[in-house]
């Protein structure tokens, strides 16, 4: 059920997540719309998967977590965080600027290194609860 609360997390997730995202942008040199690699939304990405990782692991072994919280770290904080629209636009400039490689392997590295973070933090969340992995 949506309530004005819901809605706040949610906002106030996604602006936390925004804002943290900014910060690997700056943290890695480039620019809003420069180019200096891939690397920011890669870091995000990896990392924001491991979160979702914790959180999911976490409700599978029998976390009790308030909605509002949920949504505020599920939907708003990872929601900002992580983009696939700037891995999107990462790949393409790897192909028009660097080579087919480059951005095969980011790409692969991408999907691969994020479905591994996930189903790792997944695993630790369920197993430090003492649930075992879902």
């Amino acid at each position: 059920m949506v309530t004005g609360i819901t809605l706040i997390a949610v906002a106030a997730g996604g602006a936390c997540g925004a804002l943290l995202r900014y910060g690997a942008v700056l943290a890695t040199g480039a620019g809003i719309f420069g180019f200096a690699g891939p690397m920011a939304t890669l870091t995000v990405n990896i990392c924001g998967s491991a979160m979702m990782g914790l959180v999911a692991g976490g409700l599978a072994a029998g976390v009790v977590m308030p909605e509002p919280l949920r949504l505020f770290i599920a939907v708003g904080f990872l929601g900002a965080l992580t983009t696939f629209s700037t891995f999107a636009l990462d790949a393409g400039a790897l192909l028009q600027r660097q080579s087919s490689a480059a951005a095969l392997a980011y790409i692969a590295l991408s999907v691969v290194l994020s479905l591994l973070a996930f189903a790792a933090a997944h695993m630790l969340a369920s197993a430090a609860l003492g649930r075992g992995a879902s």
